[in-house]
């Protein structure tokens, strides 16, 4: 096998064959139908969603993608900030004339663009756009950096320092073959239809290039993000956040690529098995949570088309959406009068008679096995 620089072989870039990876449909296909199904699934929960609570799912998982996947690279942002600027774009929050564009404002306006705009397809201009958005002011953590170009000359290497040792964990491709490795990836990308083994190589083979100073992880995340949004056909209606998924597994994250870019020797060096069979992991597990969540708004929408004329007193609708905000199963040990007393902030014979109220209209039903000092209750849903 010859190598393509003068370098002895160790990253996957090196190899000939690249970037010509190769995969086991027989590991990744059970994966990529246990995802597809998930997707079909979310999907399906819009149909029973009214307006408003899609706009506050779209506000909360936009919100947690961008806190997230900055938090990847170590930059935290404020949760305030990004809120209130994803609220202005889905028209939540009025937009005050002359304000200042901050860099939340930015980060919102690349996940949009990658989530509404995928039909248009990549292009340098595109990623350089996304680039400028994130480090307009030219920095990064106090560091000059070149913004909406490709990264200085050097070496481009992840590196850690232990016990005064220094170890390599992946070095990018040289800074003279970036524009040929960066045609060949938007080239691809256009030509290949939206699928999910799509989604798992863009992310991929953009880190694997690593054409950018910084950012390269937020852009190949909003990268793999237009692939899945192309196969949603979502216009922003995404109700989930795989960078979240990312970061609470970084470990094994870094381990996947450490498999997967020449970190880790192994038989076949273009085989990227290891990494897709993690993605699809990450995005299973992604759009799991995110059915937990929303199953919540479900239960709360059908429960109130029951009871909405019902006649309820303001102690006991708060007491309801206390519970039904958070799902039955996360009200550790049920609704229990003392419970209700300190949500409701009312006196305990009050409480009985809210309770009483509550049992009389099905709303509520007390726990089996539950009884005296120790009886519990549960939203009948």
């Amino acid at each position: 096998m010859k190598d393509k620089t003068m370098k002895q072989t160790q990253w996957i870039w090196q190899y000939s064959e690249y970037p010509n990876f190769t995969y086991d449909r027989e590991v990744l296909d059970p994966l990529i139908q246990k995802v597809t199904l998930e997707q079909g699934k979310l999907i399906a929960y819009l149909s029973v969603m009214d307006e408003a609570n899609i706009k506050q799912t779209q506000l909360k998982t936009m919100e947690n993608e961008i806190i997230a996947s900055c938090a990847i690279e170590g930059e935290m942002l404020n949760r305030d900030s990004v809120r209130s600027s994803i609220k202005k774009k889905l028209g939540l929050e009025q937009e005050r004339h002359y304000s200042n564009k901050n860099k939340e404002d930015n980060y919102v306006d690349i996940l949009i663009d990658a989530n509404s705009n995928y039909e248009e397809g990549l292009s340098l201009e595109r990623i350089f756009g996304w680039h400028h958005a994130m480090f307009e002011k030219g920095y990064s953590n106090f560091r000059h950096i070149n913004v909406a170009a490709f990264r200085a000359e050097g070496e481009m290497q992840i590196v850690s320092v232990q016990l005064g040792k220094e170890k390599v964990y992946y070095e990018a491709p040289p800074r003279d073959g970036l524009e040929a490795e960066m045609d060949a990836f938007i080239e691809w990308y256009n030509d290949t239809p939206a699928t999910l083994m799509k989604a798992a190589i863009a992310h991929l083979w953009f880190v694997i290039i690593h054409p950018l100073d910084d950012g390269n992880g937020r852009i190949t995340r909003a990268i793999s993000d237009m692939v899945l949004s192309q196969i949603e056909n979502s216009k922003i209606s995404k109700l989930y956040t795989m960078s979240k998924s990312i970061n609470d597994d970084r470990k094994g994250y870094y381990d996947a690529l450490e498999h997967t870019t020449g970190y880790i020797k192994k038989d076949d060096p273009l085989d990227i098995t290891h990494w897709c069979e993690w993605f699809f992991e990450t995005l299973y597990s992604a759009l799991m949570e995110a059915q937990k969540s929303l199953s919540y708004i479900v239960d709360k929408t059908r429960f109130w088309d029951v009871h909405k004329e019902d006649g309820l007193n303001a102690r006991e609708t708060k007491v309801l959406n206390k519970i039904l905000d958070m799902g039955s199963e996360n009200f550790d040990g049920g609704l229990s009068k003392k419970k209700y007393i300190k949500i409701a902030d009312t006196t305990p014979a009050t409480a009985s008679r809210d309770i009483a109220d509550l049992i009389e209209k099905k709303c509520i039903r007390q726990v089996e096995n539950t009884q005296g000092r120790n009886v519990r209750y549960e939203i009948i849903v």
